[in-house]
This record gives C-alpha cells, sequence and structure tokens, in this order.
C-alpha cells in the first residue's frame, strides 16, 4: 500500500529526507525561475493570442499540480513555445482572436488535454514517448519555431499579418510592409538585439569583472526582465500609447476566480483532435527533457506517472483560466542550473508568480507587445535546428525524408497537418523497411565460428549449402517478400545445393503470416530436394514455434548455432 501511495504522490519520496540545504537551493532556483518565467508567461500567451494575464494564470496551479503528481524533481511546467502555437492554431478555428469565446476555447483545450493526459496515464500508455522518433519531433519543432518567429515580427514591425503558414505569413507580412510603426520596430530591433548580446556577450563580460561562471549564467536568465523594465519606462516617459505603439494594456490585478469550465461537448468534438495532438506533443517534450535531467542525477521518471502529473497540470491550468501547459525545456534547465533539488522549488515559483499577478499587474499596461515578440524570438531560436537536417541526409535517408516531410508539412499546411504528417511518414518508412528486411548470404569467417555477409567478408562456403541471415523480425508485412528471396536464392544456384539455413540471430518474433509463408516455403523446398533448417532462434520465438505443429513439418532441424548447423550439415553434404 506504501508502495502504491509513492508511486501516485512521488513527493513522498523527497519529503521524509528533506532539509535546510535542500530548502536553500530550492528557494534560489525558485527566484531565477521566477524572474524568467514571468515574462515568458506573458510572451507566450500573446503567442495563443489570448490576454496576457493568462500567461500568468497558466504559471501558478499547473506548477503546484505538478509538484503534487510529477516524478520529475526538476521538471518545470507552464507555458511553452510550441503548445502555445498549437493553441492558437487549433482554437483560431473556432473563435475569433481576442474574443471571449476564444478564451474560453482555450480553456476548454486545457481540460480536454489534461483529461486526455490522465486518461491515457491511467491506462499505462507512457509508451507513447517512444512511438514518435525524435527526427520528426525535432524536425516539427523546427518547423514550429520558424513559423513562431514569422508570426512575431508583426508585432515587432507593428503591422497586422495573419496565417498559420509559412507563404500566408510571409505574404501578409510583406503586403503590409508600407505600414511600418518606427517607434514600434526600433523598440523591437533594439529588444532584440539587446537579448541576442544578452545570450552571447553578457556572461563574458560579467566573467572579466570578476563575477563566477555560475552567477554570471544565471545573471543571463535575466535579460528578459532587464529588456522589459527597460522598453516600459520608455513607454511611459515618451509616450509610446500616443505614438501607436500597441502595448499590453490593462492586466486584471489578482489572481482568477478558480472554477470547473463549462462542460460543452459540442466545443470538445471540435477540439478533440487538437487536444489530442497537444497532448502527445506536449508529453514527449516534457518526457524528453525529464528523462535528460533526471539522468544527471541518477535518478528516473515515470513516463505513465508523468501523464497523469501533466494531465493533473491541465486540468489546473483549466480550472485557473490559463491554457495548455506542458514541461518547458528552457525553464526547467534553468531550474536545474539554478540547483534545484526538489519539486518545492516549482511551489515556490508558483508562489512567486501568484504574487506578480497580485502586484506587478498595473505596470506591465504599459509595456510593449513588441518586447514580448522578441523575447518569443530570442527563445525560439534555440528550437530550430537545421544541423538535424544535414546529419539525417548524411546518416539515414528514410530519416531524411520523415524530418522533410514534418517540416515542410508545418511550413505549408500548419501544425496539426504538419505533426500529422511526420507521423504518417515515420510510420510509413518503418512499414517500408521492415517489410524489405536486409537478407544476406553469409559465409563463415576462417579460424572463427562466426559467419558474416559474403559480398562484405572473406569467408568459408559450402556448394551444397546456404546460410541466409534474416535482419528483421517476420511478421505478414514481410513473409512475402521472405519468401520471394528465398526461391530466388534457389534460382541462382545449381542442382547441387541441399540444405538451406535461416540463421534466425535478429528475428525476434515470427507472426502468424510469417509462419505459414515458412511452411510453404518447407514445403516447396522439400519438392526440390531441399531441406530447410533454422539456427539461433531465440527463446521467446521458439516458445511461439513449439505451442505449433511447425516443427514436426519443418524438413531440417533447428540448430543452436549457425556454426553448428553448418558443421553437423558439411558432412552429409559432401558424401
Amino acid at each position: 500500500m506504501k508502495h502504491w501511495l509513492r508511486g501516485l504522490l512521488p513527493p513522498l519520496d523527497w519529503l521524509s529526507s528533506y532539509n535546510r540545504d535542500a530548502l536553500a537551493s530550492d528557494s534560489l532556483a525558485a527566484v531565477i525561475v521566477t524572474i524568467m518565467l514571468i515574462p515568458q508567461s506573458l510572451a507566450y500567451a500573446l503567442l495563443a493570442g489570448l490576454p496576457a494575464e493568462m500567461g500568468l494564470y497558466a504559471s501558478v496551479l499547473p506548477l503546484l499540480a505538478y509538484a503534487i503528481f510529477g516524478s520529475s524533481r526538476t521538471l518545470s511546467v507552464g507555458p511553452v513555445a510550441v503548445v502555445s502555437l498549437m493553441t492558437a492554431s487549433s482554437v483560431g478555428k473556432i473563435a475569433a482572436t481576442g474574443s471571449l469565446g476564444y478564451a474560453s476555447a482555450a480553456v476548454a483545450m486545457a481540460l480536454l488535454s489534461g483529461a486526455m493526459l490522465i486518461g491515457m496515464g491511467l491506462m499505462r500508455f507512457g509508451y507513447l514517448a517512444n512511438l514518435l522518433s525524435h527526427p520528426v519531433v525535432s524536425g516539427f519543432i523546427t518547423a514550429s519555431g520558424i513559423i513562431i518567429a514569422l508570426s512575431q515580427l508583426r508585432h515587432i514591425f507593428g503591422i497586422e499579418a495573419h496565417g498559420e503558414t509559412l507563404p500566408t505569413l510571409a505574404g501578409t507580412l510583406l503586403s503590409n510592409l508600407s505600414q511600418i510603426n518606427t517607434v514600434t520596430t526600433t523598440t523591437g530591433v533594439a529588444a532584440l538585439v539587446f537579448l541576442f548580446w544578452v545570450r552571447s556577450g553578457f556572461a563574458p563580460l560579467l566573467r572579466r569583472i570578476g563575477m563566477s561562471p555560475k552567477a554570471a549564467s544565471m545573471l543571463v536568465k535575466a535579460g528578459p526582465v532587464l529588456v522589459i523594465i527597460a522598453t516600459t519606462l520608455a513607454s511611459v516617459f515618451y509616450g509610446f500609447e500616443n505614438l501607436g505603439v500597441a502595448l499590453v494594456g490593462k492586466v486584471p490585478q489578482g489572481l482568477p476566480a478558480f472554477a470547473i469550465p463549462e462542460i460543452d461537448f459540442e466545443l470538445w468534438s471540435e477540439l478533440a483532435v487538437s487536444a489530442l495532438l497537444i497532448s502527445v506533443i506536449g508529453f514527449v517534450e516534457s518526457v524528453s527533457v525529464g528523462k535528460t535531467l533526471a539522468a544527471k542525477r541518477r535518478q528516473r521518471i515515470d513516463a505513465n506517472q508523468e501523464l497523469v502529473a501533466l494531465g493533473a497540470a491541465n486540468v489546473a491550468s483549466a480550472v485557473s483560466g490559463g491554457f495548455p501547459v506542458t514541461g518547458g525545456f528552457s525553464r526547467s534547465v534553468v531550474n536545474f542550473d539554478a540547483g534545484a533539488q526538489t519539486q518545492l522549488a516549482s511551489v515556490l515559483t508558483a508562489f512567486g508568480i501568484a504574487a506578480a499577478a497580485l502586484f506587478l499587474t498595473p505596470i506591465l499596461y504599459f509595456l510593449p507587445k513588441a518586447t514580448l515578440a522578441a523575447t518569443i524570438i530570442v527563445a525560439v531560436t534555440s528550437l530550430i535546428d537545421f544541423g538535424l537536417v544535414k546529419l539525417a541526409w548524411s546518416y539515414s535517408r528514410s530519416d531524411f525524408t520523415a524530418v522533410m516531410v514534418t517540416i515542410l508539412s508545418t511550413l505549408f499546411f500548419g501544425v496539426e497537418l504538419g505533426v500529422l504528417a511526420g507521423i504518417v511518414a515515420s510510420i510509413s518508412l518503418h512499414l517500408h523497411k521492415t517489410s524489405q528486411p536486409h537478407i544476406a548470404i553469409v559465409g563463415e569467417v576462417p579460424g572463427t565460428e562466426h559467419f558474416r555477409n559474403v559480398n562484405r567478408h572473406d569467408v568459408i562456403t559450402h556448394a551444397s549449402i546456404v546460410s541466409l541471415r534474416i535482419d528483421e523480425s517476420l511478421y505478414f508485412a514481410n513473409a512475402g517478400y521472405m519468401e520471394s528471396a528465398i526461391y530466388a536464392v534457389i534460382a541462382e544456384h545449381d542442382a547441387g545445393l541441399k540444405h538451406i539455413i535461416l540463421q534466425c540471430t535478429a528475428v525476434n518474433a515470427i507472426d502468424l503470416s510469417a509462419l505459414e509463408a515458412l511452411e510453404a516455403v518447407t514445403l516447396r523446398l522439400k519438392e526440390q530436394g531441399i531441406m530447410l533448417h533454422l539456427s539461433e532462434v531465440k527463446g521467446p520465438v521458439m516458445d511461439a514455434l513449439e505451442r505449433t505443429d511447425f516443427l514436426e513439418r519443418l524438413s531440417g532441424e533447428v540448430f543452436l548455432t549457425q556454426h553448428q548447423a553448418c558443421e553437423a550439415l558439411k558432412p552429409a553434404a559432401e558424401s
């Protein structure tokens, strides 16, 4: 019972040994992450097409919910760029941006996503994190980063632009360039230059004046706060509001009235597919970050528990008037580097964000939207990874194809179709690859008991024996291919061929379709006076074969090793 409870509530593992040193580390991390999260929350709400305060709301209760149920001690949840973009894309199809219906739909999306994640967690669907390949996820995030950066240029230039795809965004931006607001552009470009400089040049400067590398790195994270303060002051003193500069405007002071959103099944049916995609992408991104950070401290996370925890975080976001959230890469890394030891750091961060919502929101009225746009652009540049495309091209053409299909589909058809295209491409390429497995004729390396491809090595072969190594599990999609490959080998050999040995080193399973194909091969070879043998059959596969009458019908034998098979058949073949 106690073990089950600890699995459901992971904090029970660290609360019993919590001490003052851990509290000091968590408190410092909370201060740093709070400073970073305030501008990020505002910016990602802007990206999602929502009022700025909803970004703050999505960064309070979700942190507390994840702290209770999450298995990672350092993962920090909240609004993230890709999920915010997906939210804007899906909700924008249902309601007009800026309307009450739009905000309500975003809240409903968080609730629906949370329910889906909890359901998947209870059904032990944690393995979903392994079904989306890294190239596809990285390709999707890269393309999303490009769209996000491009979409924010309208705020940098102070012009109108719309669209969810590269052609539409680029077209509307170019057509409205004549309407650029000079003050807005100056503010946005200055913010961009400063933020990029902070990333690359601020830390070396701080180290040169004697600051420790760790302290310098932490202070760099405060760059967005510094630019927010500077541009807000400039907005006040120079009257940006009267110069046509778009400002954040009035942000309600205080916390939202916590309430369960109204259940609207018609709305849920419209959001269902989008909510599922957001849930899966957010989960995969979160688990990837969580595993990376946990491994650095020899900890582990439970993928099924993460589904429940992220689901609880999204339900909490909906209850508090927020939008979909997940584990963020940048804030989690900052949390980790700042020395966070447990999820108490996230609890303290939640209190810090709540304090900001209570006391700092009046100041945000004069904050230029161009500043938040600059914050988003700088943040998403780290998501864009063109090096992956180059690596995929040189290493695996199938992965390259999946990456390019995902990137191009996302850029030209939108984020939802992009991720769906990536998933379909991955599955299709996997099926294509496994439906035509590599089958090699092998021979014995002289002086060893190892067998290698005859086209790659100088090996010993026998005229009356053909050894075939099948480098894939056998199932319905490749059963016919295997059968044809064996018949092709027979056609290439003369009448002296007496034995075919299938080396099953890489065969982890044989399904019923493949079993029937093997039975057909056995009968056809027997008619031609050729015996079919198996070698190096794995235990689970052998167990399955023994539950059928296949071994009784097999014309040859099953050998423990390929070497034993050749040694046993060689005398008979040569006599």
